[in-house]
């Protein structure tokens, strides 16, 4: 029972984060289309459309990077596991996982402390929006990567599916 409510939970996590990631690519490309129209066309703009299509790459990066992490669709530097005996392979992929997982860890530690000056300092990205909230991806994104870098890990020790 508990098994099948986690299932459903992360089934709509992952769900949310897919569209997260719809809907941010989506919303980059309406904008910027309709931004080089009214440009070309009207010679008129959105002042604030080039700020938020920064952010919106930002976001887009990080929740592709995500998914991909989830997928185990991300880049892997494996030359040396491609040639190693199965055995030494497992403790490469095992080494490599927890690498990425510290690694991601440790980035989204520092990107919390990079985000609390941008609250100190009040800064705005676009429109009035603070900087610190659109860059608040950086440390949820690093933290679910980390998360799943070491599931990863764990779950190639024993052999779990």
């Amino acid at each position: 029972m508990q098994g099948e409510i986690f299932k459903r939970l992360l089934y709509g996590l992952h769900r949310f984060e897919d569209g997260a990631l719809i809907s941010a690519l989506a919303s980059m490309l309406i904008l910027a289309i309709v931004q080089i129209a009214l440009r070309n066309i009207l010679d008129t703009g959105f002042l604030w459309v080039e700020s938020f299509l920064r952010i919106l790459v930002l976001w887009v990066a990080i929740l592709g990077a995500m998914v991909a992490t989830r997928e185990k669709n991300h880049i892997n530097i494996d030359a040396l596991s491609r040639y190693a005996p199965r055995g030494l392979r497992l403790v490469l992929q095992l080494c490599t996982s927890l690498f990425a997982a510290v690694t991601c860890a440790i980035v989204s530690w520092y990107s919390i402390e990079f985000i609390q000056f941008e609250y100190e300092d009040q800064t705005i990205a676009f429109a009035s929006v603070p900087t610190w909230v659109c860059q608040s991806i950086l440390p949820i994104g690093f933290a679910v990567m980390a998360v799943r870098f070491a599931y990863g890990a764990v779950a190639d020790f024993f052999g779990w599916s």
